[in-house]
């Protein structure tokens, strides 16, 4: 007997959201620590954890940063709950 199971996203298949949603997802990306907590939470696999160069006194600093796609995200806002340095927030749309 089977116990337990992988669940593959094809983005591809996806649905896109629209214009309808209600409350949109917006990072904070001074706040977001590129912990990607969020990744596996979004049931729409819209989030993504991109690395952003900074130069800060001349020196390239790597970073982190989540990455919401609005074409996919239905702003259901478990994202936000999960972060645990509160870089998302809820807007309404």
């Amino acid at each position: 007997m089977e116990k337990g199971a992988i669940i593959k996203h094809d983005i591809k298949k996806s649905p896109r959201t629209g214009s309808w949603r209600y409350m949109k997802p917006e990072v904070d990306k001074d706040k977001c620590i590129g912990c990607a907590t969020c990744v596996p939470f979004c049931p729409e696999a819209s989030i993504t954890v991109n690395s952003e160069q900074k130069s800060v006194n001349n020196k390239k600093k790597s970073k982190g940063v989540a990455e919401i796609d609005y074409e996919f995200c239905k702003g259901c806002g478990v994202c936000a709950q999960v972060c645990p340095v509160k870089a998302i927030l809820m807007k309404k749309n």
